[in-house]
């Protein structure tokens, strides 16, 4: 019964009202659209349940941190994904190297050496500020990159997503069985991927994130290590509303010990260094939610 509810009901509602919201953003100008969306969330989100998470793992991060100041990070999360949603429509007038763009790309050396190295390549960014901005980055340079994402669990909300993000000129490759032979069709062509890898995988490895063990998916260090691709890091801030600075990194080092495995591990855990010194500058600018410690038993500040 809970099944057919949340299949029949509960998924169209839901989509219903994200398509009603993201028709309304779309034809508002960006900064009213990003402005509203980040009044909203700061309305609602911080009374979702699923703020908990937020708050628990905050604690968990920054023991340091007072109850208020755990709430005003919060409130500034929601405010970031408020504003990232009314954005969404919006993307494709993003592009970082217009005049007067809203995006500040640094590092566009490395963009360049990836387009021109006729070799395959990847980046990787976090649930950072409006995190669709780091792929965009690299494909209004010229570079042929292509998205791997999650699929959401709303298969109508998913449609949503994957709409906007036809903006990014990519193809989409869903994690999983069902997008692996296209990843790998794509490294062998010598095209390039990027991929969100901030979040948990119960498979996954165990390795250090901000401070904690955290179960992570491997498949970024697997694909390049197994492909020797260049692997950049990119990083996405939000400097103030609806403007942002993209940073792309020098290609990370390989590892090269010998032991597969013990390669995999070390360059996955570079990899959770780099998110976590992002999300250490800007907290309020993280996706929170993820429950990336579900084991930790600390308690949240009194």
């Amino acid at each position: 019964m809970k099944l057919w509810f949340r299949e029949n009901v509960a998924h169209p509602l839901e989509a219903a009202i994200a398509w009603a919201l993201n028709a309304f953003f779309a034809v508002l100008p960006v900064d009213w659209a990003s402005a509203l969306g980040g009044w909203m969330g700061r309305q609602l989100g911080p009374k979702l349940r699923v703020s908990q998470n937020a708050r628990r793992e905050l604690a968990i991060v920054f023991p340091e941190l007072s109850a208020d100041e755990i709430e005003v990070i919060v409130d500034r999360m929601w405010d970031n994904l408020g504003r990232t949603a009314g954005e969404h429509p919006h993307l494709a007038k993003f592009n970082p190297y217009k005049e007067n763009s809203r995006v500040e790309v640094i590092g566009t050396e490395y963009l360049d050496q990836l387009r021109d190295d006729d070799a395959p390549g990847l980046i990787f960014a976090g649930h950072m500020a409006n995190w669709e901005l780091s792929p965009l980055a690299g494909t209004k340079r010229g570079l042929k990159l292509h998205l791997v994402y999650r699929r959401a669990n709303n298969p109508f909300f998913d449609r949503l997503i994957q709409k906007g993000r036809a903006a990014l000129g990519s193809e989409l490759f869903p994690k999983g069985s069902e997008g692996s032979k296209g990843i790998i069709r794509a490294l062998k062509k010598g095209d390039h991927l990027a991929m969100l890898v901030d979040q948990k995988m119960n498979d996954g490895i165990s390795v250090p994130f901000l401070g904690r063990d955290a179960m992570t998916a491997p498949a970024l260090a697997q694909l390049a290590l197994k492909y020797k691709c260049p692997v950049l890091p990119a990083q996405v801030e939000r400097l103030g509303g609806a403007h942002f600075r993209v940073t792309i990194y020098p290609p990370l080092e390989l590892p090269n010990s010998g032991d597969k495995q013990a390669d995999i591990a070390a360059m996955t855990t570079t990899v959770n260094e780099h998110l976590g010194d992002w999300i250490k500058q800007r907290p309020e600018q993280w996706l929170w939610v993820h429950n990336r410690w579900p084991n930790e038993q600390e308690s949240l500040p009194k």
